[in-house]
């Protein structure tokens, strides 16, 4: 299928790598000029020079962080009229909610939920302008199935949800949309130092852990980048302008609820 995004301009955060690489990979494959965010330079120009070397298209790596002003600002003056935002930022780490104090809970809103508005913020009304628009959250599985040692995430990519809930119902008519993507456990980086915790921890072998975690899941593995970067760009594409303020959930089925 051709998704009709081709010569669109993108702005994917946090994509040197896993899942924000992943998007920005199927967004290049279909043709869009990708602007890469990520904060260490290194492996994001190797990422730039992959993508661009792969499918011959403009790929503009930013070294800065995305959580601050002054990240946001240096990524919409690389790409200050996106077609398509990708807002995705790494979560806050596990513990125990009564070790947390302002200082964690703000770091945790700063980064997953008042970035991805304010980026929304700056780049709606031009989508609006254009008549079109696609911006895609990547969220959390947490967001439907709370995780009692994630609540720092669990609690600011649930108000990010609510926010898009109800923006979302506002912008589609100028064939804007806005939707949440949520990972369940995906085989990344990321996952992998997951699991290496919890075999340290446990005494347990890391292959012991990771075969447990897989056959726990009804896919019995775990989900590929690629699959996770194809779904996005779906939401991303010409075709997709009558889905709006959804939350897909990518877990291979893990979540058991029918809603």
């Amino acid at each position: 299928m051709d998704l009709g995004i081709a010569g669109r301009k993108a702005l994917v955060c946090a994509a040197s790598k896993g899942l924000g690489r992943a998007c920005a990979a199927q967004l290049a494959a279909e043709g869009v000029e990708v602007t890469i965010v990520a904060r260490t330079e290194g492996p994001l120009v190797e990422t730039a020079e992959a993508l661009r070397e792969e499918h011959s298209v403009s790929v503009t790596p930013v070294a800065a962080d995305i959580t601050t002003p002054e990240g946001r600002a240096a990524a919409l003056a690389a790409c200050p009229e996106p077609d398509i935002l990708i807002n995705n930022a790494g979560g806050p780490p596990p513990g125990d909610f009564r070790d947390w104090n302002r200082d964690h809970w703000i770091s945790a809103l700063d980064a997953n939920m008042l970035t991805p508005i304010a980026l929304i913020q700056a780049t709606v009304d031009g989508m609006i302008a254009r008549r079109f628009g696609r911006i895609v959250n990547i969220t959390s599985s947490a967001v439907k199935a709370p995780i009692d040692i994630l609540g720092l995430s669990n609690g600011a990519r649930a108000g990010l949800t609510g926010f898009v809930a109800g923006v979302a119902r506002k912008t589609v008519q100028h064939n804007v949309t806005i939707n949440n993507l949520l990972p369940g456990p995906f085989d990344t980086d990321r996952l992998h130092s997951n699991i290496r915790t919890v075999a340290e921890k446990s005494g347990r072998h890391v292959e012991d852990v990771r075969n447990a975690r897989m056959a726990d899941n009804p896919a019995g593995r775990f989900g590929h980048p690629a699959e996770f970067g194809a779904a996005c760009a779906f939401l991303c594409s010409a075709q997709a302008g009558y889905i709006t303020g959804q939350n897909l959930l990518l877990d291979g089925g893990a979540f058991p609820g029918t809603l």
